[in-house]
């Protein structure tokens, strides 16, 4: 008898790879002491250690299935015992206990895939946040570079273009080279006061109108006017003619149409000839369209429309993500009268109550 006690003792600390082999091993150790007419308790013992294993590392089907066996099995063979000799109330233990140590392993098992899971769905929850704060800080980004060329292209432009003239003019026309000389004064105080306007909004933490750090208003088609008044100032002939009632264009739609007019008119006074542009805007129930045409030097009237053009560079390429953001379309190309700038923009629905 004192070799059944040792051998399950032997054969525990294989359990962690054999769990199963181990366990059947044990209830077999048992069945030999039950035969023998004897209920032995470090077997019962033993046998409780590799199931508690066996549901600590499988999955509860394979539990359940290998417990019921061991269980049914030490009850019978604790009955076997129970015939050879007086009935021991021990038996009837012997088979709670080794169903007991099986639900505490499949407990463990549970809590151990549970607080994995957690960790996994934080790790998951991290992950998602920093994706999203560097998708935030891409949009800010992007944002803030498209503010800064709406600010300051068209007004470096029109420095740029009237510090030639003033030059080539200094000494010939005196009074050509001061007038482009209050064009550029104006340029620049222009851009420096747009310049201000948004580092402030930059360095503004929160819009609470009442601590004064509110964002500056967007500029809408309300300063069409002035902004062609601008470019004839600085020497563009600008022909604008509207269709349509501009008072239903509001919100993001109406910030973007005036870009897009403030973007063609831009690249018309670098790029274009003869100093003259046409805009035409032309207002339906559900879309405003805005078309920005100018002549292109070394061009006639029949160049055909297919003919590419190449990119005009960063504003452009805002211009169209400006559009992009209110479901609207961009057009840009060569046209029998020169460059084109096409945008079609959707007006939101009213809401019917």
């Amino acid at each position: 008898m004192t070799a059944l006690v040792i051998v399950p003792a032997v054969l525990l600390p294989a359990r962690r790879r054999w769990p199963v082999p181990v366990l059947a091993g044990c209830v077999a150790i048992y069945g030999v002491a039950a035969s023998a007419g004897t209920l032995a308790p470090g077997v019962v013992i033993a046998s409780s250690a590799a199931v508690f294993h066996v549901a600590n590392r499988m999955d509860r089907r394979t539990t359940f299935a290998v417990t019921s066996v061991a269980v049914v099995a030490t009850a019978v063979l604790s009955l076997l015992a129970a015939i050879q000799s007086v009935a021991d109330p021990r038996a009837l233990q012997f088979s709670v206990t080794i169903a007991f140590a099986a639900a505490a392993g499949d407990a463990t098992r549970s809590r151990r895939e549970y607080l994995l899971a957690i960790i996994e769905r934080a790790e998951r929850a991290e992950q998602t946040r920093e994706s999203e704060a560097r998708r935030r800080v891409t949009e800010e980004r992007l944002r803030i570079a498209r503010d800064l060329h709406d600010v300051v292209a068209h007004q470096i432009s029109v420095i740029s273009l009237n510090a030639g003239v003033a030059s080539s003019a200094l000494q010939t026309r005196p009074d050509r080279a001061q007038q482009a000389l209050g064009v550029i004064r104006g340029a620049a105080r222009t851009v420096l006061t747009e310049i201000g306007d948004l580092l402030r909004v930059l360095r503004t933490e929160d819009d609470d109108p009442a601590t004064g750090a509110a964002t500056a208003p967007q500029p809408g088609m309300r300063r069409l006017d002035q902004l062609v008044a601008g470019f004839t100032r600085a020497g563009l002939n600008v022909s604008l003619r509207t269709e349509g009632d501009l008072s239903v264009v509001s919100g993001a739609v109406d910030v973007v149409a005036y870009r897009v007019v403030q973007e063609g008119l831009t690249n018309a006074h670098k790029h274009g000839a003869e100093h003259r542009a046409h805009v035409l805007i032309e207002v339906d129930a559900d879309r405003i369209r805005v078309v920005v045409t100018n002549p292109v030097s070394g061009r006639s009237s029949d160049d055909r429309p297919e003919v590419p053009v190449p990119s005009s560079g960063h504003g452009l390429v805002g211009l169209r993500e400006r559009v992009a953001s209110v479901r609207g379309v961009v057009e840009t190309g060569l046209s029998p009268g020169g460059y084109r700038l096409a945008a079609t923009l959707p007006l939101p629905k009213e809401d019917p109550r």
